[in-house]
């Protein structure tokens, strides 16, 4: 297996390649997000994973340049892991197009766990943040409603004269 790690942070390349590490396993490091897709096409890894922050080209980026490549034939399909710094950052990954994502800091297990997910054909949402239920207006019920906190709306206040 092979991975192409693009992040230009020391730490990430060892947090990774300390929790990938094994027999058959090889890292490409690519510390440029601009150049990520020439990486591909020259390697071929098995999986990018990418950091979301990246000098001049981050993950989003990176992954959106990948997905548009693919599209056009000019790059192998690989999948993408990208590493948020939020949660609030979930929906940058869902956009650009990545299979799965994690936030930092890398938690190894979970790595491995999103890493096979992704080489095996699936996705790994990382646990990304619930989507908020929105409710139409006037439906609820008391469980779900507001206490009453004794003010007054402004519809229920007497106009004064001013």
């Amino acid at each position: 297996m092979q991975i192409l790690v693009a992040t230009d942070a020391d730490w990430i390349v060892d947090d990774v390649v300390a929790a990938l590490s094994g027999d058959g396993v090889s890292f490409i490091v690519c510390r440029e997000g601009r150049v990520v897709c020439d990486q591909v096409l020259e390697h071929r890894p098995d999986l990018v994973i990418t950091d979301l922050q990246i000098g001049s080209m981050g993950g989003m980026a990176v992954t959106m340049d990948l997905r548009l490549d693919e599209s056009s034939g000019a790059v192998p399909y690989v999948p993408v892991l990208m590493l948020l710094d939020r949660a609030a950052d979930v929906h940058l990954a869902r956009r650009s197009g990545a299979e799965g994502w994690l936030q930092k800091p890398i938690n190894p297990l979970q790595l491995k766990r999103a890493t096979a997910a992704l080489i095996g054909g699936g996705t790994h949402p990382g646990g990304p943040a619930p989507e908020p239920v929105v409710e139409p207006e006037g439906v609820g019920n008391a469980d779900t409603e507001p206490a009453d906190d004794g003010a007054k709306s402004p519809e229920e206040e007497p106009a004064t004269a001013g």
